[in-house]
């Protein structure tokens, strides 16, 4: 039985007391994270159910058009009503030739410096990560970064990056030592805002799920360091 329904029955029975108003509290809002399958989607052993699914980045393999079809595909035999993805740095297809890696996803909600809003929850997307190597959507540390991260509305509930904050599910072995890799501008606009999620992958051995201050951060790379897609999807309740 539907939410309004039930409010027009009670209303007209002239049974509802505000000190019952608690009765009517809608489910919580159910997100699914994966992030940096790398074309290997139809190999994680499994994707819970929930209403809607977010994949924070490096959908693609090879960064092809191709790619984002079998991807598409793929998308459309899930069950969750609404799919979010952005790009991240090996999704060359979502950079050099946008128009028609848009069109080809027609099973998801494409972000990229853009939001939606689904059931009340303000959502936004954002591909880039500091500049290593030549990459897809990169920039370079500081008023570059700085820039888009201003971007971000004040009002967003989830952040969907493909990069981590700093010292947030960032650390990557470099010979010897570890190092943080995240972005510091990107800490500082979260410290800003009062978000419900912040949703990222990229650094594969960074999976996991941390807090900061009450912002849940997921850092939801499905594939492993040996890039093997066995890391669960995280499931969040909001």
């Amino acid at each position: 039985m539907s939410l309004r329904w039930r409010l027009r029955r009670d209303f007209a029975a002239g049974n509802i007391e505000l000190k019952d108003q608690h009765e009517y509290q809608q489910d919580p809002m159910r997100i699914v994270s994966v992030s940096d399958t790398h074309s290997l989607h139809r190999r994680i052993p499994e994707i819970p159910d929930g209403d809607i699914l977010v994949h924070a980045g490096d959908c693609l393999g090879q960064g092809t058009l191709e790619n984002i079809e079998e991807l598409n595909d793929w998308l459309g035999t899930l069950p969750h009503r609404h799919k979010i993805v952005i790009a991240g740095n090996h999704d060359w297809a979502f950079q050099e030739t946008p128009e028609l890696a848009r069109q080809a996803l027609t099973n998801a909600i494409y972000l990229e410096d853009s939001g939606v809003e689904i059931n009340g929850v303000r959502f936004w997307g954002a591909p880039w990560t500091p500049t290593f190597m030549d990459w897809a959507f990169m920039l370079d540390r500081g008023q570059p970064l700085f820039q888009k991260w201003q971007m971000i509305p004040d009002d967003t509930d989830v952040l969907i990056t493909h990069g981590p904050p700093k010292s947030i599910g960032d650390q990557v072995s470099l010979g010897f030592t570890c190092q943080n890799v995240g972005c510091f501008d990107l800490l500082s606009r979260i410290d800003q805002l009062s978000l419900k999620a912040h949703i990222f992958g990229h650094i594969h051995e960074g999976y996991g799920c941390y807090e900061r201050g009450q912002t849940r951060l997921i850092n939801a790379s499905t594939c492993t360091a040996r890039y093997s897609p066995t890391n669960p999807p995280i499931v969040l309740d909001l």
